[in-house]
């Protein structure tokens, strides 16, 4: 039987798969970036590992943005001073966290794979 951790660990990513342009693949980081899913899969764990409600907090973190206008990942973005995140919205604000995970899971895949391959904030 599989454990919690890497069931939620694999819906996490199914679901961020399944959700993304008919343009990407499942094996879009087979060929660009092949130690991406291997270091993902690692920090997911050892965030669920220090606590054990972070695998539900990042599948409700998806859901969340799922939920208005569909999976664009707006959810993901920070204010700016033109732009108010749903992020901070009234909804998400104290219901929706994880965002440090997400942070952590962006910087390592654009250090190992030596530049950004994904990028979900507006600089």
């Amino acid at each position: 039987m599989a454990s919690p951790t890497n069931f939620l660990l694999h819906t996490f990513v199914w679901l961020a798969l399944a959700t993304t342009a008919f343009s990407l693949s499942p094996k879009f980081y087979d060929q660009v970036c092949p130690q991406a899913l291997p270091a993902i899969k690692k920090i997911v764990h050892a965030a669920v590992h220090r606590e054990r409600r972070m695998g539900a907090s990042l599948l409700r973190l998806h859901f969340h943005d799922c939920f208005v206008n569909g999976c664009d990942g707006s959810l993901l973005l920070d204010s700016t001073a033109t732009i108010d995140s749903e992020k901070n919205a009234r909804a998400n604000v104290n219901s929706t966290r994880g965002f440090e995970v997400i942070d952590q899971i962006k910087a390592e895949v654009d250090k190992i794979c030596g530049r950004p391959v994904v990028t979900y904030k507006i600089r």
